[in-house]
């Protein structure tokens, strides 16, 4: 039995996909470029090659962080490109 997950292209024409225009305005600050979000893989690729031998460490980014003590989601939280977390037990 064959499941089909992506429809074809012979099942979608052209005329179907409606496009977004290319002009939109935002007054957001630019968010990271192609670059940006290579140096953040390349440094998590990095500091998990240099510490291969290790397992108390997590290395990760662009992800978001919540520290409040209230286990609120809406206050304390930050959005780091890179961070390291280490175990604090010996």
């Amino acid at each position: 039995m064959s499941i089909t997950t992506e429809p074809s292209s012979s099942q979608i024409t052209s005329s179907e996909v409606i496009f977004p225009p290319g002009n939109l305005w935002s007054d957001e600050p630019p968010l990271e470029s192609d670059l940006h979000r290579e140096q953040i893989d390349l440094l998590i690729r990095l500091i998990r090659w240099w510490w291969r031998e290790r397992q108390d460490f997590y290395a990760s980014g662009n992800l978001t962080i919540y520290y409040s003590p209230n286990q609120k989601t809406s206050e304390e939280f930050r959005g780091p490109d890179f961070f390291v977390v280490l175990n604090a037990d010996p």
